[in-house]
């Protein structure tokens, strides 16, 4: 509430003060916005005059102008009385210049209202509503203080860090999320495995009818009724019957298949676990390649200014000296200072859609809302400190070690190894413990108390013991095992794959940031020899001794190792989080 009442308050205030501004500012033209207050309608020229036109500044005149002096009417004489309007101040008149100076805007305060002088035709203006005005801002301005700000402006979130974007990026990707879904399958897969000893209870309940009457004497005796006999349509009494019956099985020894199964099963969260660290690292480097294309993108921006602003002094230099007819340049030397203007116009809108383009990446790696302004800080892509990359070998081991694919397809490799494992322990039944139970009751029949009678409306039976249970399918399951030994041969070839891409990767990324680390450090040293050419060069130049040629050419050395220099930076940047990412270490982690 408290920042809708300010915004309120801040228009309404900004609102008066335009309107002010627009009412007393001197020298303003315009239809029905005169100079001076009162002033209404379309005047001419010159006094008493009616029609449309501009004043000059006469006194007395009517319509819309410049005029100091308070005019009445709308095309009428002056004589004729309208309006009244305040006075202001005789305009001044500069002796030296001979120009009329207008008279600088009244000071009107809503607390002096009230001592305003009348008009001089004795009409009173009541101050009242000006004053009420001034009176309901200040006490509209002293509740919005005393408000509580339940609703304030959210605070404008801090530029984010390398590190903040990469830690966002590896926590809100899509990719990441899919992968953690995956994980969560696993992880259930897992719990279905170990739970596989569990017995499985297969129970039904029932209720059906009509049933026939079926009366005896409980003893298994003959019936007792006559609806009782079969073999006509005397029903009797009919009723519904309910039963129940289930049955399980708890496996006791079956060979070690349950074992496997479990140890098959365990592999399920390492090999999502490794999937999702795999997709982490990927999103991860995604980010810092956006963050680094951004910084690029901005240095580049920073010293094409620097260059057209160089660019510019030197136009001004030339055309001063072509004023002067100076045998020092021509008109060729203007072209070409305008061509290298152009070039370099050129090359800063690519530069801002790259930036633009950086920035919308740095919103989706951060899971940012659509719409909304992502900030990144600025930081230069040379690093502070010297950091060597990793010797090749060092690389090669921490691939071995941290990389996720060798994570996943060794614990794919172990859960094939079980499942071979338990087709081969398929040949042999299991045991277990097995019970079973069956109640049923009818209410049209009577149940036998004779061990020795057969009830199906009325019987209870339950059991338990030991069973041995399997199937004689051989040719099935010597399939089943070869296709298990087949898929587990595929899996260890895929693992020599693996790795041979890993080592191939890390040595291409390995000996990318060698050189340009190699090329960053020699465009570093090029830059500045050529800041120094650029310096003298131009320094001769303004002395009258240096030619137009030798400054270009020094003009297009600079700008062309400057970009060179900050695209290598780049790769060596893009390359530390390349060489991180092929061997399974965050990128950016630590920064």
């Amino acid at each position: 509430m408290r920042r809708h009442l300010d915004r309120g308050v801040t228009v309404a205030l900004v609102l008066a003060a335009g309107l002010s501004a627009a009412q007393f500012t001197p020298g303003s033209t315009g239809q029905g916005g005169g100079a001076t207050p009162g002033t209404t309608g379309t005047g001419g020229s010159n006094s008493g005059t009616t029609g449309t036109g501009t004043s000059s500044g006469t006194s007395g005149s009517t319509g819309t102008g410049t005029s100091g002096v308070p005019s009445t009417g709308t095309g009428a004489n002056p004589s004729t009385p309208g309006p009244a309007a305040p006075r202001t101040p005789a305009p001044t008149t500069n002796p030296n210049a001979g120009t009329v100076i207008p008279p600088s805007p009244p000071v009107i305060a809503p607390e002096t209202v009230d001592n305003a002088t009348s008009p001089p035709d004795g009409r009173a203006v009541s101050p009242a509503p000006m004053k009420e005005t001034a009176r309901e801002a200040q006490q509209a301005t002293e509740k919005v203080s005393q408000t509580p700000d339940s609703e304030g402006a959210p605070a404008k979130a801090a530029p984010l860090t390398l590190a903040q974007l990469v830690e966002r990026a590896r926590t809100s990707d899509s990719r990441v999320e899919e992968a953690s879904a995956e994980l969560r399958k696993f992880q259930a897969l897992y719990d279905q495995a170990r739970w596989a000893w569990f017995p499985k209870f297969e129970i039904s309940v029932g209720m059906g009818g009509p049933v026939p009457e079926a009366r005896n004497n409980g003893l298994g005796g003959p019936p007792t009724s006559k609806a009782s006999y079969e073999g006509d349509l005397n029903f009797g009494k009919v009723g519904v019957t309910v039963f129940s019956n289930g049955n399980a099985v708890l496996p006791l020894y079956t060979f070690g298949k349950l074992s496997a199964l479990k140890k098959a099963g365990a592999q399920g969260p390492v090999l999502g676990a490794a999937l999702r660290e795999r997709a982490q690292d990927e999103a991860g480097f995604q980010a810092a390649q956006a963050y680094f294309s951004y910084q690029l993108a901005r240095s580049g921006l920073q010293q094409l200014d620097e260059v057209s602003k160089r660019l510019e002094d030197a136009a001004e230099k030339i055309a001063a000296l072509l004023k002067e007819e100076s045998p020092q340049v021509s008109q060729v030397d203007t072209y070409k200072v305008r061509f290298f203007r152009q070039v370099v116009e050129a090359r800063k809108a690519e530069a801002q859609q790259g930036r633009l383009l950086a920035l919308t990446a740095i919103g989706v790696l951060a899971n940012a809302a659509p719409g909304a302004e992502v900030a990144v800080v600025e930081e230069d892509l040379e690093p502070e400190a010297q950091v060597e990359p990793p010797s090749l070998e060092r690389a090669l081991t921490l691939a071995e070690s941290y990389r996720p694919e060798l994570t996943a397809i060794a614990a794919g490799i172990v859960a094939r190894e079980a499942e071979v494992f338990i087709r081969e322990r398929s040949y042999f039944p299991d045991l277990g413990l097995a019970g079973f139970y069956d109640v049923r009751f009818t209410t049209s029949a009577t149940r036998q108390k004779s061990p020795f009678a057969y009830d199906p409306y009325n019987d209870r039976t339950a059991g338990l013991g030991l069973v041995m249970r399997g199937t004689f399918d051989i040719p099935i399951k010597d399939a089943q095992l070869e296709q298990a030994r087949a898929e587990l041969d595929k899996l260890r070839a895929q693992e020599k794959q693996i790795r041979a891409g890993i080592r191939l990767e890390v040595t291409k990324v390995h000996g990318e940031l060698v050189a340009a680390w190699a090329r960053a450090r020699a465009f570093a040293d090029a830059e500045k020899s050529a800041r120094r050419w650029v310096t003298a060069t131009f320094a001769a130049f303004d002395l009258g001794t240096g030619e137009t040629r030798d400054l270009v050419d020094a003009f297009t050395a600079y700008a062309q190792v400057t970009g060179d220099r900050s695209k290598s930076w780049f790769d060596v940047r893009l390359g530390m989080a390349a060489l991180a990412r092929v061997t399974g270490t965050p990128p950016a982690r630590s920064e």
